[in-house]
């Protein structure tokens, strides 16, 4: 991962919170629509995509694509814009980079769609300068912290 410093700490003490963290990642992302999310197993990378496409207005439910790669989520924007979609990769079973361009990831990162990445150091080369970086670091059995850079 790109090493910087964070723009933005967070601590999530329990699930209410999430809501919260989304406002905040999405102000500081801004247009930005590329994120990688670091963490150990366990740490709430799902947990927090989950509820951040329940915040944009996806209706269907939200799963883990650890065996398809990818989940694809349409929504309808709350502010009335155009319909959209939201990308879920899970790249934890990749074992190389031609197995990401194999399922097309380079196509999926040009969409203009959210792309959130699950474990993406694999292709960290691939992803464009700007991408947002969110790492979850569990502090204990209710709290996480976020970073994001």
């Amino acid at each position: 991962m790109i090493e910087k410093s964070a723009a933005l700490s967070l601590h999530i003490g329990a699930l209410p919170e999430l809501d919260a963290a989304v406002q905040s990642l999405l102000a500081y992302a801004q247009k930005r629509r590329i994120m990688a999310f670091c963490g150990e197993i366990g740490a709430g990378k799902t947990t927090f995509i989950q509820s951040f496409c329940q915040h944009l207005g996806v209706k269907e439910p939200v799963t883990s694509p650890t065996f398809s790669l990818v989940n694809e989520y349409g929504y309808d924007p709350v502010d009335g814009g155009t319909p959209s979609s939201v990308y879920h990769m899970d790249l934890y079973r990749l074992k190389d980079m031609e197995e990401a361009l194999d399922f097309g990831i380079e196509e999926y990162l040009d969409s203009g769609a959210y792309c959130l990445i699950e474990w993406p150091e694999l292709v960290e080369s691939l992803l464009p300068e700007d991408t947002v970086w969110i790492n979850i670091r569990i502090v204990d059995d209710s709290t996480r912290k976020m970073l994001i850079l």
